[in-house]
């Protein structure tokens, strides 16, 4: 069930009429009972393993709090072993066969559905019996509840990726009906549909058009494509995120914010502080402290930082060019890093260095999505090639429709308006008559200027 179809606009509104109206002890079983069908609504039988993942995973983080020593740590390796192996069966086994075809040539691949947003199910699970384990957090002894902490419909399908110590606790809280809420959510949801629908949906035809044959258009379009991308991929997640963001809201539920104006960053560390945030946090505290952080001597950590990277790269998705994606943005980094140990502070603060920095941010990281977007490694390097072919040939030109334009300023003027800030309290301190005109805005773009064909969000694939 997608955000920006007719099935959420009618299931939506009915299960946040019913939470309102049941009482607060039961309320747990209609978001159970929505999750479920929310999940189920794309291909059912894969519901079972997220009943696997949450019986696996709770029945752990009772054992690793009842038990000592090693029997603490066997119950927490179970958790980790069952959840990443799942993960591997499902979105790394054929890549894993492939790259062992030299010394296993009999095994076969298998005709595999990579179960939706199983990435970050398991991955938000594992925080949990890693923080009982850590003694951080209690085990969850109702199971109604740690089962909503894994299927929170609004965010169980790409983020963000929460911790039982906040969402769990929003669960659980009593939660009344509060206009604010409402209209807080209501304003985020209708802002992530335009940054879908107005942006990502009319880029993406664009971007699957040069992918699929770069050789037959100009260096100017590869150029044109490449953006196009940078910002449909942003607009796509970050959509997804605010509907998220929004639609919990409307259930007086907070989740955390997952993007913070990312392409207005002044350089590849404050770029993941603003992208992703839930999965770059998860990265840094459960893969990159455990193996030393920044207490180790410079040349391990400059291995550590390569390899989470690497990681989170892969983690998108089996191929290689997901490592190479994540791998280059560990380079970029550590090279960042040793510069600006030479950079004196004057300068490092200066307005024209800065606005250096997010030009070269922007541009480093777009040329480096084109891993992110190829099919394999062969497509990424004639995609940037053609970058730079200048050729005279007969090729077609590739172009930004008119109504792309219009709905990309408006999407930059309110990122600008918006910065270090979110479009919910952004529009909270407007006056009404702004507010107002910002809503008929928004729904004036969606009428008129929707994409023609709906697409899947992105981040669904992992």
């Amino acid at each position: 069930m997608l955000f920006n179809s007719l099935h959420f606009l009618i299931f939506f509104p009915i299960v946040t009429l019913l939470f309102y109206l049941l009482k607060h002890k039961y309320r747990w079983i209609l978001l159970f009972i929505a999750s479920t069908y929310f999940y189920s609504a794309f291909f059912l039988p894969y519901i079972f393993i997220l009943y696997f993942i949450i019986i696996i995973d709770y029945v752990c983080g009772i054992l690793i709090e009842n038990s000592k020593n090693k029997a603490k740590l066997f119950w927490l390796l179970f958790s980790i072993i069952s959840n990443i192996g799942l993960l591997v069966y499902f979105k790394y086994y054929n890549f894993f066969i492939d790259v062992s075809a030299t010394y296993l040539p009999n095994i076969k691949h298998l005709d595999i559905i990579l179960p939706i947003g199983l990435s970050f199910h398991t991955f938000q699970s594992l925080s949990y019996t890693i923080e009982v384990y850590k003694g951080k957090q209690k085990a969850e002894k109702h199971i109604g509840y740690f089962a909503n902490y894994v299927l929170f419909f609004p965010q169980m399908v790409a983020g963000p990726i929460e911790r039982y110590d906040s969402l769990g606790k929003e669960l659980r809280r009593k939660h009344v009906f509060k206009f604010k809420n409402i209209s807080n959510g209501l304003r985020l949801i209708l802002y992530g549909l335009f940054v879908k629908m107005c942006i990502a949906d009319n880029l993406a035809p664009l971007v699957n058009e040069f992918y699929s044959n770069p050789t037959q258009y100009y260096s100017s379009s590869a150029w044109i494509a490449l953006i196009a991308f940078s910002i449909q991929i942003y607009a796509d997640f970050y959509g997804y995120s605010t509907i998220a963001v929004g639609a919990a809201r409307l259930l007086g539920i907070n989740l955390m914010d997952n993007f913070k104006q990312p392409y207005f960053a002044t350089n590849f560390y404050q770029f993941w502080q603003r992208w992703h945030i839930s999965l770059t946090t998860w990265f840094r505290n459960y893969v990159f402290f455990p193996m030393g952080g920044s207490y180790v001597n410079a040349f391990r950590w400059m291995i550590n930082v390569l390899l989470v990277f690497s990681l989170s790269g892969f983690w998108h998705g089996a191929n290689y060019t997901f490592i190479i994606w994540g791998f280059l943005h560990g380079l970029f980094y550590l090279i960042e890093k040793g510069f600006s140990n030479f950079i004196p502070v004057s300068i490092a603060k200066n307005k024209i260095f800065l606005t250096f920095g997010a030009i070269a941010t922007f541009t480093l990281v777009t040329f480096i999505w084109v891993f992110f977007r190829a099919e394999n490694l062969e497509k990424a390097m004639l995609v940037l090639k053609q970058c730079f072919t200048y050729t005279f040939d007969a090729k077609k030109e590739l172009l930004f429709g008119y109504q792309t334009i219009a709905m990309l300023i408006v999407l930059i003027f309110f990122e600008v308006s918006i910065y270090k800030s979110r479009f919910d309290k952004f529009l909270q301190n407007q006056h009404i008559i702004i507010r107002w005109a910002i809503y008929i805005l928004l729904a004036f773009c969606l009428l008129l200027f929707s994409g023609i064909q709906s697409y899947q969000f992105i981040y669904f694939q992992f």
